[in-house]
């Protein structure tokens, strides 16, 4: 699978677990937010997190 394709990939997933408006996040802060979410975080504070944690 190309990197492309697997961006794609987590992209949809993330949508899937309700993390919305995905589409400006790097693949590293989607699988943080993806794997918060899949402890039990909410998906909009994951995303904040995630999205944070870079800074």
């Amino acid at each position: 699978m190309s990197g492309r394709e697997q961006l794609h990939e987590l992209r949809q997933q993330a949508h899937d677990k309700g993390i919305e408006g995905n589409s400006k996040m790097t693949e590293g802060e989607l699988r943080k937010a993806l794997n918060q979410v899949g402890k039990g975080m909410d998906p909009q504070m994951a995303k904040q997190m995630a999205k944070q944690a870079k800074r």
